[in-house]
């Protein structure tokens, strides 16, 4: 039978239907921010660096690094469902494949034939 509560009802089972989060410590929090400010730090001293035709390489490494780390840590992708995770790569495969197409338009161009 089911269990009586003191006002004569029945309990509700313990089920759980929500998924449970995932607590981050502090810690993780102010590492993750700590570490974005080196990263900051160090895209600045690299632009002050010339490495020729590798500066927008190197800026955009130090850039994807901070972004995967923010959205890993700060939008809790880290912590989430395979659904979530799956629509974070999607996303990032339809960027990717824009910037694709795009730069395939930009190479294939006659430039200097008009």
């Amino acid at each position: 039978m089911s269990e009586q509560n003191q006002h004569g009802g029945a309990e509700p089972q313990s089920q759980h239907t929500e998924h449970e989060h995932h607590i981050v410590s502090p810690v993780v929090y102010l590492t993750i921010v700590l570490i974005l400010f080196v990263g900051t730090a160090l895209t600045v001293w690299a632009s002050y660096i010339d490495m020729g035709p590798w500066n927008p390489v190197i800026a955009l490494a130090i850039a994807c690094t901070k972004a995967t780390l923010v959205v890993l840590f700060f939008m809790h992708v880290k912590y989430s469902t395979k659904l979530t995770k799956l629509t974070v790569i999607c996303g990032i495969f339809v960027f990717l494949a824009l910037i694709g197409m795009t730069l395939s338009d930009y190479i294939s161009r006659a430039w200097g034939r008009w």
